[in-house]
């Protein structure tokens, strides 16, 4: 069942899910479990998996010379997607993003969900600040999310990336897409940044879930305005809570989020990171009320760092 099915047949409440990431390469899928058999007494509707790239890295060779070498910290989004959706019984949400791999690498990643069962995924542009500028040409990748988009409605049609025509999926994928509350960092204003949402939708994304953002309200203005763009499909907030104090000046700088001036002042009182926690607990569970109150159709959770915050939330408000 999709995500937009899932949502529909919940709406006597506000629906629950979370995103993980894989664990470090090494690690096992008990690291995965662990996180979901904490969590699915809330009775998550779906559960996405981030996709992450390779990185550029320099160490140190023979000679006292440096070697540049690809890594990739994260990999098995594809395989963690089966095997939770096969062992839980709950809907999978692979990312499959643009930047770090070709156009290829996502077609041959589309076709073993497909062997798999798994047919949610989330489109996204990706984060580039640690890729490599021209490692991969241009015409071989993905530029932009509405790029991925239309190679996925062809795969959908039975269309490879070369033009080739094969059986299309029994089961096409369905995909939600990202937006921002606060707006995408790149965007000139939120009249373009609405736009280019609106177009993914056009373009067949069936729901959408925002940035992690710490004003309710700048949420529920930027439903309103996307409301009166003629986009209706549904926008799901995503809710990080703060789990250390460092997060005050980190969590800005890189996604680019702005703080309440009651949130700040609250941090700026914490001596600890253990103080941190607990106000940001305090602040999602205010946060996720709020939200629940405006008739948002679900909430959605980042995990990372915060699995444990997670749950003491979602026992206060599920």
């Amino acid at each position: 069942m999709n995500v937009t099915s899932l949502l529909n047949n919940n709406l006597d409440k506000t629906a629950f899910s979370f995103e993980i990431l894989p664990p470090l390469k090494g690690n096992g899928f008990e690291k995965v479990c662990g996180i979901v058999d904490n969590l699915r007494e809330f009775e998550p509707k779906y559960i996405n998996i981030t996709t992450h790239h390779s990185e550029t890295v320099y160490r140190e060779a023979e000679g006292g010379f440096l070697k540049k070498t690809y890594i990739r910290k994260r990999p098995g989004t594809v395989a963690i997607s089966a095997a939770i959706q096969n062992k839980y019984g709950i809907t999978a949400v692979p990312h499959v993003i643009c930047k770090g791999f070709t156009k290829e690498e996502t077609e041959y990643a589309l076709i073993d969900l497909q062997f798999l069962g798994v047919s949610e995924l989330l489109l996204l542009r990706g984060d580039a600040d640690k890729l490599e500028n021209g490692r991969i040409p241009d015409r071989q990748s993905n530029e932009h999310t509405t790029d991925l988009i239309e190679q996925v409605n062809l795969y959908n049609t039975g269309v490879d990336i070369e033009g080739n025509v094969f059986e299309k999926p029994a089961v096409p994928f369905s995909f939600g897409v990202a937006c921002y509350p606060e707006k995408h960092e790149e965007a000139p204003n939120m009249d373009s940044d609405i736009a280019f949402l609106k177009k993914k939708i056009e373009m067949g994304a069936e729901y959408a879930v925002t940035q992690m953002f710490f004003d309710s309200q700048k949420y529920f203005s930027f439903v309103e305005r996307c409301r009166k763009e003629g986009i209706s499909v549904p926008i799901i907030p995503g809710i990080k809570p703060i789990v250390l104090l460092n997060q005050l000046s980190v969590l800005p700088k890189v996604f680019r989020v702005d703080f309440p001036d009651a949130l700040e002042i609250e941090l700026r009182k914490c001596k600890t990171d253990d103080e941190a926690k607990a106000v940001g607990i305090e602040w999602s569970i205010a946060q996720c009320r709020e939200l629940i109150a405006g008739g948002v159709p679900s909430i959605h959770f980042y995990t990372f760092m915060a699995a444990e915050s997670v749950r003491k939330i979602a026992k206060n408000i599920y």
